[in-house]
C-alpha cells in the first residue's frame, strides 16, 4: 500500500492509501517536485510542495514550543529556502521531509540566536542608561554582546539565573520569583546586585 494522490487506469483521481496493483501514477512526489523547481523554477511544483509541507513544518515547530505566529513565519521562510536551494537537494542523502525539517530547524536556531543577541544588547542598554554614547569609541554590537556575556559568567549562579530569566528569557520579576520559588524581593535584590557587578566589569565600555 502507498499513501498518495494517484490515478486509476481510466484517469480518475483518488487520494489516500491505495493498492499498487490498482493504481499506477503517483502525483505527489516531493523529490520530483523539488527537481522541477531546481531545473526550471516550476511554480506549480512549488505551490504543491508549499501546500503540503508548510502546515507540517508549522505544526512541527509549534510542538517544539514555538508560538503560532513565529512557527508560521519560519514555515514560510523554510519553503522559500527550498525554492532557493532546490538544486542542493540530494535524495540519496536524505528524504525530502528530512531535508525540509533540517532547513526549518536551522532557521529556528538562527532566529533564537538573533533574539539572544538582541536581549544581550538590552542588558547593556540598561547598564549604560546614564552614560552618553561616544560613537567614535563604541564597540560593534557583536563585540559588545560578547563582553556582556563574558561579564555575566562572573556572576554568582543565583544572580546569573535571575538575569538570564528576566532579560534573556524575558520573564517578569514575579514569574522569575514563581519559577525559582523565591520571594519577589529576593529576585529584585539579586538583579540589583547582578547589574551592579556587571556595570563594574563593563565600565570601560561606558
Amino acid at each position: 500500500m502507498v499513501s498518495a494522490l494517484a490515478l486509476t487506469a481510466d484517469g480518475k483521481r483518488k487520494a489516500g492509501p491505495v493498492a499498487r496493483g490498482d493504481w499506477f501514477v503517483v502525483l505527489f512526489d516531493p523529490n520530483s517536485l523539488i527537481a522541477a523547481i531546481a531545473h526550471s523554477g516550476d511554480r506549480a511544483a512549488f505551490a504543491k510542495l508549499f501546500d503540503h509541507f508548510a502546515p507540517r513544518v508549522k505544526g512541527l515547530l509549534m510542538r517544539g514550543g514555538a508560538p503560532a505566529e513565529l512557527a508560521e513565519e519560519v514555515a514560510q521562510e523554510t519553503l522559500l529556502a527550498v525554492w532557493r536551494k532546490a538544486a542542493l537537494f540530494d535524495p540519496a542523502k536524505a528524504s525530502a521531509s528530512t531535508w525540509i525539517a533540517t532547513i526549518a530547524r536551522n532557521l529556528r536556531i538562527d532566529i533564537a540566536r538573533r533574539e539572544t543577541r538582541s536581549r544581550l544588547s538590552q542588558v547593556y542598554e540598561i547598564l549604560d542608561d546614564e552614560a552618553p554614547e561616544q560613537p567614535d569609541e563604541t564597540l560593534s554590537g557583536a563585540e559588545r554582546d560578547a563582553r556582556v556575556r563574558a561579564a555575566m559568567t562572573h556572576l554568582s549562579p543565583d544572580q546569573y539565573r535571575v538575569v538570564e530569566l528576566a532579560f534573556l528569557e524575558e520573564f517578569s520579576h514575579q514569574d522569575v520569583a514563581d519559577r525559582l520559588a523565591i520571594p519577589l524581593g529576593t529576585v529584585k535584590s539579586r538583579l540589583r546586585l547582578a547589574l551592579s557587578h556587571l556595570r563594574a566589569r563593563l565600565e570601560d565600555l561606558r
